[in-house]
């Protein structure tokens, strides 16, 4: 072994030292990674999808399937063998590019090319031609600028064209066994998708009844829905239990409120604790822990209202509308992180949906389905009222449902949503009605009022990025158009239209409230993310129509949509995109992930400033000026977890009145306790007028030099520790 390693370093040191040429000091990091492939191999992907005909999708398809799971194989490869890269053994290593953050074995850049060039090459013989010198330049130019050993190309090669040849092979075996029994429609049509059968037209397809095939069609989208969705919620769960990103301020804040379980709390109502609560009983105080409710609630939520479409205009529109759920960028957030608004919006589409039901089916049931929503959405977020302004809305302009009023359906759902107030009002009661307090200064409304337009600007355009600006658009060209063209017939079943009535009733007051409330004060994007989902079902029922006239406007923008959806999608699961498909990461000012890393590195350092206190003897507690950093020191300080409810290690600077939930915490209280010995963490900025107003009560301070906390080369935090002793 010693042999190979000392002949792999003497080739290696061959062609980083000894190649040395100007020209290839030039070519070489070009090869090795440069800001024109991605974009080339984008546009490439872009021409197959769209000129390539069935060869093109089926290799594009397969291209990014077998590279996905390819390059996560590789990863797992890199750390099982966890061979350290050249320059850090060899220090005198020449170096041309960045260093690498992982190991060495197998190189990723040789696995994927060698890997593209196999699967190019069983599409498009050609292809070889191109493919094949770029590999081989590709996986050279590793060991040229000083990243790579030889044997870790060639295993790069190896393995690349290992999974390259099989992957595909193994995919197109998944589809044989799942389109036979599940969608054998497709499969009769498409029964293969490896290069020689994926262009020819398929196996000749069994004569059916148009009935019967149309119900054979309706079972496929069904199943794909499901199939997608259930896929879809799997994958996000993976994500989670791998720690890609970690939690934000106000998800560890809550994750407090877990270890205290109460009737209600100072900001929101209890839900959102009791959520927590499950899942890191089940998974332990982990970022899948605490999130894990998050991908179940987005997948009942696509999956309602999908059933919801489906029941109006069958389950391909159906499909259409849970995947483009999957693209608002509002929803997709909400689908990882666990917050109010995931339990709201779920809560919210099923009282949407149980009500339909229980107006067209005259059902109490259904109405006892839309109650207990009432009570989810009131216990999430005080949201209640607005749903029942929604069904009374749709009561006024749609006058053949108010015989409903004269049932005592709607009756039991209102009286089912009074009595989820009780809890509330009780802890309330108990803690001098601070809820209600916090609410009014929270929506500005102890404020004068004045009229402010650049809060109205600033509102819309959140929502259009939030929405999807295609979106966005499709909805409100269609509310238009549909109040234009209110009076015309409906072509096909009437009850499209007061389906439509509906859909706009149940989220477009909401728009307009806070809408025209911006006007006043600030309105958070996310506090209209109820009114997403109802209008796109509007949208999409009302696109689908001007469809069957003839129209393919709607079409384009769903189309569209997707395009630019989906990587807006895929960037908000993980930002380091960018910077992969670039070569550039974005700026930590425009890199939203900055609220979701570099916890763990700020706990770490603020751990070894506690440890090294501890040392002096006396008691040490860390303190915040910010409840969010609060929850995020509790969360990831080693030992802190399993102290929140007895001794917390971390706590936020005591004020005279309540402005946070440590407050009600007598735990958390520590300005009574003699000689203590405080870390104090805070910003850089806030630290210039805080500080001397907390250093009043401690016989000694002193500064700490700021501490910023980096991610990728980028700035994510900054902390300015003091340390006070002797508490007086």
């Amino acid at each position: 072994m010693d042999a190979i390693a000392g002949f792999d370093y003497r080739l290696f040191r061959f062609v980083n030292e000894g190649w040395v040429s100007p020209f290839l000091d030039f070519l070489m990091p070009f090869l090795s990674g440069n800001d024109f492939f991605k974009p080339i191999l984008a546009l490439v992907a872009g021409g197959l999808l769209w000129k390539g005909g069935r060869r093109g999708r089926c290799f594009f398809l397969i291209l990014i399937l077998t590279l996905a799971l390819g390059e996560f194989g590789t990863g797992r490869l890199k750390k099982a063998i966890n061979r350290p890269r050249p320059f850090i053994t060899h220090l005198e290593t020449r170096m041309l590019a960045g260093k690498g953050l992982n190991a060495s074995m197998p190189s990723g850049h040789a696995a994927i090319w060698a890997a593209a060039a196999v699967v190019s090459f069983g599409y498009y013989c050609r292809s070889l031609r191109v493919m094949g010198p770029l590999a081989l330049g590709v996986g050279i130019s590793r060991i040229y600028v000083g990243v790579h050993y030889p044997s870790d190309v060639l295993a790069g090669w190896l393995w690349g064209a290992l999974y390259g040849w099989g992957l595909p092979r193994l995919l197109n075996g998944f589809w044989g066994w799942l389109g036979r029994g599940w969608f054998p429609l497709w499969w009769r049509r498409f029964p293969s998708l490896l290069p020689k059968s994926c262009e020819a037209e398929g196996a000749r397809e069994i004569p059916s009844e148009p009935a019967k095939r149309r119900t054979e069609l309706e079972s496929h989208w069904r199943r794909l829905t499901f199939l997608a969705l259930g896929m879809l919620m799997g994958i996000r769960w993976v994500y989670l239990a791998g720690g890609v990103i970690e939690l934000s301020e106000d998800e560890a804040y809550q994750w407090l409120w877990s270890k205290h379980l109460a009737l209600s709390y100072y900001s929101k109502p209890p839900l959102i604790a009791y959520a927590q609560w499950i899942g890191t009983s089940l998974f332990g105080n982990t970022e899948l822990g605490v999130r894990f409710l998050s991908p179940l609630l987005s997948t009942v939520t696509a999956l309602v209202l999908s059933w919801f479409v489906a029941s109006l205009a069958g389950w391909r529109l159906g499909f259409l509308m849970a995947a483009a759920a999957n693209v608002v960028p509002l929803l997709v957030v909400g689908s990882i992180l666990i917050t109010i608004d995931p339990l709201t919006v779920t809560f919210w589409t099923v009282a949407m949906v149980s009500g339909w039901r229980a107006i067209r089916e005259d059902s109490t049931l259904w109405w006892g389905v839309v109650g207990f929503a009432l009570v989810g959405a009131f216990l999430s977020k005080y949201f209640s009222p607005f749903l029942i302004l929604s069904f009374a809305v749709f009561f006024v302009v749609w006058p053949s449902a108010r015989g409903q009023l004269r049932r005592k359906g709607p009756w039991l759902a209102l009286g089912m949503s009074l009595v989820a107030m009780i809890p509330v009002l009780v802890w309330n009661a108990q803690n001098g009605w601070i809820t209600f307090t916090h609410l009014k200064e929270r929506g500005g409304l102890s404020e004068q009022w004045t009229f402010r337009p650049l809060l109205f600007a600033e509102f819309l355009g959140a929502e259009i990025g939030l929405w999807n600006p295609v979106f966005f658009l499709a909805i409100f060209w269609a509310i238009i158009g549909f109040l234009m063209r209110r009076h015309l017939p409906l072509i096909g079943d009437q009850s499209r239209r007061m389906a439509q009535v509906y859909c706009l009733s149940m989220g477009l007051p909401v728009f307009l409230f806070y809408f025209a409330y911006t006007l006043h004060s600030r309105v958070q994007p996310n506090w209209v993310a109820t009114s997403i989902l109802p209008l796109g079902a509007f949208a999409l029922l009302w696109w689908d129509e001007r469809h069957r006239e003839g129209a393919k406007v709607g079409r384009r923008l769903l189309i569209w949509g997707f395009v630019i959806g989906l990587p807006i999608a895929l960037v908000l699961f993980d930002t380091n995109l960018v910077g992969k498909l670039t070569g550039r990461y974005l700026p930590e000012g425009l890199d939203l992930h900055r609220r979701v890393r570099g916890y763990r590195e700020a706990a770490a350092a603020v751990e070894a400033q506690r440890v090294r206190l501890e040392t002096e003897g006396r008691p040490v507690l860390v303190v915040t000026d910010h409840y969010g950093w609060a929850g995020i020191l509790n969360f990831y300080l080693p030992r802190a977890a399993s102290r929140v409810t007895t001794d917390p290690m971390v706590t936020v600077r005591e004020t005279e009145r309540p402005k946070n939930q440590l407050w009600f915490w007598p735990e958390y209280r520590y300005s009574q306790r003699k000689g203590l010995t405080v870390l104090y963490v805070t910003s850089p900025e806030r630290a210039k007028t805080e500080i001397d107003i907390f250093s009043r009560g401690f016989e000694s301070g002193e500064a700490i030099a700021v501490k910023d906390i980096l991610y990728r080369g980028r700035v994510f935090h900054r902390l300015q520790m003091h340390i006070f002793r002797n508490q007086r």
